[in-house]
């Protein structure tokens, strides 16, 4: 959670192409130029891109002006800062190319020109209909509306009931929602619709896509880019699932030597699949290298020599000596379909050179037949490395938050971070202005010095922040040493030093968490917001309700049958839990059931959480915390935004047995969760015992104990 997003995108691609400080100042200079209707019109561009540094000595006016004309006949439409972004990028490209930097020439406008004015490509939407009507043709729910037919509206009108892109997420990680959390109906009221997408959007996140900007009115409208947009994100991680070393040990082989496998971890599954289609084109003896999935294979002869390679048997002597491009790419997914890859595909996708398409080709044939070996010492090595679960599982909850910030986006924590860049972007975001951009170096960077520039002043902002960071140095980052790195995280939520290295990276996501606490409280008492706080607050939701339940501390063994949080979130919100639904949580399988419900409800709910049912079961009281702050600041935040009190409560208050309403979002005693989160977190002092304090140990405890009764 972070109370600062900075100027964001909903491109994630484009997002990643700027730092904050050109969005900032390009947003800027955009925002200038509007008309008197606050509008932004292509003929205002050549005037206003002619003053930036990076065209002012390359361009004239009426060049810009020509180059426009060649994308936009009319230069009267109106463009937005988004289009304005991919103008920018596509002008940078030929500046470089007029400069003789010519690897960075970019087609990156032609590439993207469907999405600058909202147009959509029939090409794309046909594959993600095709993949829809495969995958879910066999949805008890679904297939009574399946096939759609990708030249009508049938995808928008389904998607506006929120029912197909939760179902999709879960054919594209399996498990990530918990279908009986889904509100399933021919006909649903707007709050059953709204629920779904939140659960949507939120899911969404919590597998890795970048949902900056896409909100759920977005999706009951069923806009088409930004449905489009998702959908794509969500089968892109489907089809590149199995990209990693955990699930496809064999990846080794693309590698020389043990030495190289931890670079090939911090491979993007896109880079990491370039790379495996390069080893087999190499074999094969292709001459050049793809560095790409548009113009490197248009001709289709890197195609010809993949298949060939990989399926002999159906190989076919014409393919090669094809004419014409669109000739060859005719014969190449008749190879690939004998090879058993569905046709989703046309030649004319492959002659285009689309992006999108042919990722989603690469990808189909990579699971068809990836004629990877196994080496038996290389298989053994990658399996060490990566067999530790408890590793993955935090591994992946940093990942998953660091992505949701909108930052570079992130694949894999111990790797990505050692250049010190993310880190920044994180920090920057949470509490802007703490960066100082002109001592920090963008990637890539070549110097390792530059990179040890960035870590230090990570260290030297963690400092300014009251973080712990004893014994700990910005070239720590940079050697990557992921076991250190590990012991940074694993302080977690208790922010103890437990060694001699601190908790980095969960003191940055506990302060965040904290300071958007805190934010919703504008009456601050300079009380710190602790664990114990977190823990007073949901013992006294619960007990609001008329429940017995309460947790001694948050990792409190009886947490794992479920029962505690799923009273919880029926306190905040009556009407999210199905109590038919929820088991005794006795067996372990009745523990996960209802572990996988609260995880979905709440994020129904619209908490923004990345925990597993593994951490619920196994009572993981980093997780178990995040997940209580994030429901309690749900329902802090309903409280603010439907205008209850937030004036501080008295120092000792006797009325507080009101019951919730049945609003969408209650809060019982406001004025008393004012108080208790009320205070300057800028010190976080919880030591060890924080997480294991019951409530009789609040300093808030007179008060609750007067208002239930004397409990």
């Amino acid at each position: 959670m972070t109370s600062y997003l900075g100027v964001q995108v909903s491109d994630p691609t484009l997002q990643n192409q700027f730092t904050q400080v050109e969005l900032r100042s390009l947003k800027s200079k955009f925002t200038a130029v509007k008309n008197e209707k606050g509008k932004v019109t292509i003929g205002d561009l050549p005037s206003l891109l002619v003053t930036l540094k990076a065209f002012a000595s390359t361009f004239k006016e009426e060049e810009v002006a020509g180059l426009l004309a060649q994308s936009f006949p009319d230069l009267t439409v109106d463009i937005d800062f988004e289009g304005f972004l991919r103008v920018y990028l596509n002008l940078q490209g030929q500046a470089n190319a007029k400069s003789g930097h010519s690897k960075t020439a970019s087609a990156f406008l032609k590439a993207s020109i469907t999405t600058l004015l909202h147009t959509i490509s029939h090409s794309e939407r046909a594959l993600y209909v095709a993949h829809i009507n495969s995958y879910l043709e066999d949805d008890p729910f679904l297939k009574q509306f399946l096939p759609l037919d990708p030249a009508t509206n049938d995808l928008f009108d389904l998607a506006k009931d929120g029912v197909l892109l939760c179902k999709l997420i879960n054919v594209a990680v399996p498990g990530t929602i918990d279908e009986r959390a889904i509100n399933c109906k021919k006909i649903l009221n707007l709050w059953e619709r709204n629920e779904n997408h939140t659960l949507c959007l939120n899911s969404a996140k919590a597998i890795g896509c970048t949902v900056v900007n896409i909100g759920t009115q977005d999706l009951v409208e069923a806009r088409p880019h930004l449905v489009l947009g998702l959908i794509s994100q969500i089968i892109k991680i489907q089809l590149l699932a199995d990209l990693n070393l955990k699930k496809t040990p064999q990846l080794v082989e693309l590698v020389e030597d043990n030495t190289d496998i931890e670079e090939l971890m911090s491979l993007a599954p896109e880079k990491l699949l370039l790379k495996w289609m390069n080893f087999h084109l190499g074999k094969a003896g292709y001459e050049k290298r793809v560095s790409n999935f548009s113009s490197d294979l248009k001709d289709g002869r890197a195609y010809a020599y993949l298949l060939n390679v990989l399926a002999p048997e159906h190989c076919n002597p014409a393919t090669l000596d094809a004419k014409t491009a669109l000739e060859r790419a005719t014969l190449v997914l008749d190879h690939a379909e004998k090879m058993g890859c569905k046709r989703y595909l046309k030649p004319t996708d492959i002659v285009e050179g689309s992006s999108n398409l042919n990722l989603a080709f690469v990808a189909q044939i990579f699971h068809r037949r990836s004629g990877l070996s196994t080496d038996g010492k290389k298989y053994a090595f990658a399996e060490m490395m990566t067999d530790d679960v408890q590793t993955s599982r935090e591994e992946r909850c940093f990942r998953l938050w660091i992505n949701s910030l909108g930052a570079t986006y992130c694949n894999n924590v111990f790797e990505d971070v050692r250049n010190g860049w993310i880190l920044l972007e994180v920090l920057d975001k949470i509490k802007p202005g703490s960066v100082n951009w002109k001592h920090a170096t963008k990637p890539p960077i070549k110097m390792p010095f530059r990179k040890v520039e960035n870590c230090n002043q990570v260290i030297k902002i963690g400092r300014q922040l009251k973080f712990s960071l004893v014994n700990l140095a910005g070239n720590d980052f940079v050697q990557g040493n992921k076991k250190l790195i590990l012991a940074m995280i694993n302080v977690a939520l208790n922010l103890k030093i437990l060694s001699s290295f601190s908790a980095f990276l969960w003191q940055l996501m506990r302060y965040s968490m904290l300071q958007l606490l805190k934010n919703l409280r504008s009456h601050s008492q300079g009380k710190e917001v602790t664990d114990t706080d977190i823990l007073h607050w949901v013992n006294k939701k619960v007990r609001s309700m008329g429940r017995t339940s309460r947790i001694e501390n948050f990792k409190d063994k009886s947490i794992s049958n479920g029962i505690f949080f799923l009273e919880l979130l029926s306190s905040v919100e009556p009407r999210v839990v199905n109590w038919n639904l929820v088991t005794k949580g006795e067996s372990d399988d009745e523990k996960r059931l209802n572990a996988t419900y609260i995880i979905s409800v709440a994020r129904k709910l619209g908490c923004s959480i990345f925990v597993l049912p593994e951490d619920i079961m196994e009572v993981n009281q980093k997780m178990i915390l995040t997940l209580a702050a994030s429901i309690m600041y749900w329902s802090l935040q309903k409280a603010v935004e439907e205008g209850e009190s937030l004036s501080p409560a008295p120092s000792s208050c006797n009325t507080c047995n009101a019951t919730p309403d049945a609003s969408p979002a209650p809060s019982v005693c406001g004025e008393d969760e004012s108080s208790s989160i009320a205070g300057d977190v800028s010190s976080l002092t919880i030591d060890d015992a924080a997480s294991d304090t019951t409530v009789s140990s609040s300093p808030f405890d007179n008060e609750e104990v007067t208002s239930a009764g004397g409990e």
